[in-house]
């Protein structure tokens, strides 16, 4: 059989990180079998659904790198399916013409609820025929079970059982003939041939509602996944107290995809003690058997901690064109050519210890600024009169010098020596001059990429 798994997001809202890393679990699973990962947009709600954040749906998706195939599908076009399932379910008598109309209903719950008995609706209307029917306007409901129990295998969850006296006779068709969400789910599944529904464990309930049209239809029933929540650090569900929920959000601060990624999979689901891994051995390892029960606590440090080793592990131009991609999300003034062969050449000695975009972009100030340099304050203070007085001296020791890190080093070790400083004194003062800034690279790798005559101007321009 070949894997067929879904994403089915409402247009509602932004993507949230939630969503997408139910995207991610349905991408790995089915990537790692050679199968499909579609995409669907659940729009009957069309009152709040809207182009805007179908966009940004894809466009998080796109940005997080989970490609979908075929087009998307909508899920509002196909209402007229939907519609023709529950008709079928009524010629069949599986389903119903119920009558009752909102103001009997409430009355019912309202008297329950005084009275303390359950307000699940039981429709007068189940049993009447055809010819006793009112010329009216109707609503179409399934027929539920009454008695007994239904027992649903989740490949998360384990077996859970619903009783079925507990199960109303949902509405398939509203009185208007538009399709209900709940219909409309299971056809879409069933049409579209999805073999695996992984989704949020906020579903779990849903899945017994939806399994009565799986059987009054005998269609085949795919297998389920609910998967766990996503709680902040202090044990309750993500919001935005705990700072950013949106795919966008994350992106615009600068976290790489592939930490994303990386972190998202590891999130509730776990392969043994690993941590850091690529997409490929994520996708040979991810399984549902190695996702948690319990919510999975997000941990910003060691979100960071995993997208600074991404950073450390990328491809220099892969790192560039997502460099190029944070700017322009972020509306920053594009990097010019010299500036990105510039980054290029420094890439080396960037990745090391930056966690974000941002973090990388600050180590780079000395590629990406022009002379003169303008220190920030910090930096500053390293360039009083008596530094200023050892980098004149320093300059034409570094005219004829070999321009590698070795005589470098010996150059700078020397002129500090013959000053009685140390090395690492002079280092404040030289940081100023090449970056104008106390946060930078190695000066050593500094001199290095921006080259002798640059390296020089700036010393004349900080000493003078």
């Amino acid at each position: 059989m070949s894997v067929v798994t879904r994403f089915a997001p409402s247009p509602t809202g932004a993507l949230h990180i939630g969503g997408a890393r139910t995207a991610l679990f349905n991408w790995l699973f089915a990537r790692g079998r050679g199968g499909k990962f579609l995409l669907r947009i659940e729009d009957t709600d069309r009152a709040r659904s809207s182009d805007e954040n179908t966009q940004a749906i894809l466009d998080g998706l796109s940005w997080l790198g989970l490609d979908w195939d075929g087009e998307p599908t909508s899920q509002n076009a196909q209402a007229a399916r939907h519609a023709e399932v529950a008709h079928a379910l009524l010629a069949a008598g599986k389903a119903y013409k119920c009558f009752a109309t909102q103001e009997e209903i409430e009355a019912f719950r309202e008297k329950a609820r005084a009275e303390k008995t359950s307000t699940l609706y039981r429709s007068p209307w189940r049993d009447v025929s055809e010819s006793e029917h009112p010329d009216a306007p109707y609503v179409v409901r399934i027929k539920a079970p009454r008695d007994g129990s239904t027992t649903l295998s989740d490949a998360v969850q384990g077996d859970v059982t619903w009783q079925n006296d507990q199960l109303d006779d949902m509405i398939l068709l509203r009185s208007d003939g538009s399709p209900v969400y709940m219909l409309a789910v299971v056809v879409d599944d069933h049409d579209m041939g999805v073999t695996h529904v992984i989704r949020g464990d906020d579903h779990l309930a849903n899945a017994f509602r939806q399994n009565m049209i799986y059987d009054a239809m005998g269609w085949a029933k795919p297998t389920l996944a609910h998967i766990p929540l996503i709680f902040g650090p202090d044990g309750k569900k993500l919001s935005k107290r705990h700072g950013a929920t949106g795919a966008a959000e994350y992106q615009a601060m600068g976290y790489p995809a592939a930490g994303m990624r990386n972190y998202l999979t590891r999130l509730g689901w776990s392969h043994g003690d690993d941590e850091f891994f690529t997409d490929d051995q994520a996708k040979e390892w991810f399984d549902l058997d190695g996702i948690g029960k319990s919510p999975a606590r997000f941990d910003f440090k060691k979100l960071e901690n995993i997208c600074g080793q991404h950073i450390a592990a990328a491809d220099d131009a892969a790192l560039l064109h997502e460099i190029n991609a944070f700017l322009d999300v972020t509306g920053a003034l594009p990097l010019s050519d010299s500036q990105k062969a510039g980054l290029l050449d420094a890439m080396y000695c960037l990745k090391e210890r930056a966690k974000t975009l941002p973090e990388l972009l600050e180590k780079a100030h000395f590629i990406l600024t022009t002379r003169p340099i303008v220190p920030d304050e910090k930096s500053a203070k390293n360039l009083d009169n008596v530094s200023r007085g050892i980098l004149t001296e320093l300059t034409p020791h570094l005219q004829n010098a070999s321009w590698d890190r070795n005589t470098l080093e010996e150059v700078v070790s020397s002129v500090a020596e013959a000053n009685d400083t140390k090395l690492g004194k002079l280092a404040g003062p030289l940081r100023a001059a090449l970056a104008g800034r106390a946060v930078s690279p190695s000066v050593f790798d500094m001199m290095l990429v921006i080259g002798r005559d640059e390296t020089i101007a700036r010393l004349n321009d900080a000493s003078a």
